[in-house]
């Protein structure tokens, strides 16, 4: 199902649902088990964006701090679940699935089955990671738990969502998404009469290790760039990541601009192997780009790897320049430089915080136009900000990195 698909979904169903489960909670409230004093199960509701998944890794220690690991669920579609996996922090059998690429029948019977497994588990809190999501507020609700953390639109500054969190918060703009995660973790041990106020210091930033690849994995990457670049043993590789789906368009940095890019590196480095990556359905606009550049040492790895065996390509390659998306998140599992582009978003709300990062922003008056108070929707259709990041200061910072290394 289609990103704008679901957004819509969102808005025109979830809506009218919020507001009838508002009045049901102001009827029931009464009647409902009382709040236990302290967290004992816990369920995270993140549905998407896996970028946004390895963001969370502080809070979703925290959160395996306080009660355990073995009494932490997570939520989330079927198609973001990967990355969840490699973290290493939630028990597999603990991830509950709901699948989206196959209909909205099946989206609703997932959801029956994903609440119905909160009621087996007897989860008494939930933490809602989504911003403004309709879908995320009906499922910690439904989900069983008298405990419930969350934004919440108190003057209408956001999407409304009803009122359906017993920890309700104020969503700020000027925190790293990583401390917004981990504010709302640590929401759960605050009195629900206190909040939105939090009398506490920020908290320090956590990067999550590195996967731990096996041999065997190693040698089936190996097997792979071998075959699409057509030489044996280990050659010097950056990778350029030019689409990031059709979730936000205007975070794209224009398909010429990748091609002239990739056109002065191979001039610069007589040596080195671009590599265009990509999902499967990208694979044939990736290799579009290839037939561009016009040189057998630039390629397409777009659809020849699973997530797992592209983490495992950023362990053979030595730079990534990336549009702001998932992969510029989830390469820090790995130890590849990562050289991330912004437009529509900030650096200083969602750029990677590893310490092999490195952001371009050129910080026009108009940006940031995306933000959790619009659904992450602008009006704007010329991306100014990601045309005023040139291909000259690009070229420049990759140079600057691979040299160091």
């Amino acid at each position: 199902m289609e990103v704008t698909t679901m957004r819509r979904i969102d808005g025109w169903v979830g809506t009218p649902i919020c507001a009838l489960l508002t009045v049901v909670r102001r009827v029931t409230d009464p009647f409902r088990r009382r709040m236990p004093t302290e967290a004992k199960r816990i369920l995270v509701v993140k549905l998407a964006e896996q970028g946004a998944t390895v963001v969370a890794y502080s809070a979703l220690r925290r959160a395996t701090e306080m009660v355990g690991p073995e009494n932490v669920f997570f939520v989330v579609f079927a198609e973001n679940r990967f990355i969840v996996d490699q973290l290493n922090l939630i028990p597999p059998t603990h991830v509950i699935e709901i699948r989206t690429h196959k209909g909205l029948v099946t989206l609703a019977l997932d959801l029956f089955r994903a609440l119905a497994r909160c009621w087996r588990e007897g989860l008494d809190t939930t933490v809602d990671f989504e911003y403004y999501a309709r879908a995320s507020a009906i499922v910690s609700y439904l989900s069983g738990a008298s405990r419930r953390v969350g934004f919440h639109s108190f003057a209408g500054e956001a999407s409304y969502r009803g009122d359906l969190m017993t920890h309700r918060l104020v969503f700020n703009p000027f925190l790293h998404a990583g401390q917004i995660f981990r504010m709302l973790v640590e929401a759960i041990a605050v009195s629900p009469e206190v909040l939105p106020a939090m009398n506490t210091e920020r908290w320090q930033d956590e990067q999550p290790p590195l996967i731990q690849p096996t041999n065997e994995e190693m040698d089936e990457v190996r097997a792979i760039v071998s075959r699409v670049t057509g030489s044996e043993g280990n050659p010097r590789i950056i990778l350029l990541n030019a689409n990031t789906g059709d979730l936000l368009p205007l975070r794209r940095w224009t398909r010429d601009r990748y091609v002239e890019l990739a056109q002065k590196l191979l001039e610069h480095y007589p040596d080195v192997i671009i590599g265009l990556t990509g999902s499967p359905a990208e694979a044939a606009g990736a290799q579009e780009l290839v037939d561009a550049v016009g040189s057998d040492r630039c390629v397409n790895f777009g659809g020849t790897t699973t997530l797992r065996r592209l983490l495992i390509l950023y362990f053979l390659a030595e730079v990534m320049v990336t549009n702001d998306s998932g992969p510029a998140h989830y390469s820090a599992l790995s130890p590849i430089d990562v050289v991330t582009l912004f437009g529509p978003e900030t650096p200083a709300a969602f750029g990677s915080l590893s310490p092999r990062s490195h952001l371009f922003w050129a910080g026009l008056p108009c940006s940031p136009c995306i933000n959790a108070f619009n659904d992450r929707w602008s009006p704007c259709q010329d991306n100014l900000c990601m045309q005023r990041i040139s291909v000259d200061d690009v070229f420049a910072k990759v140079c600057e990195v691979f040299d160091a290394r």
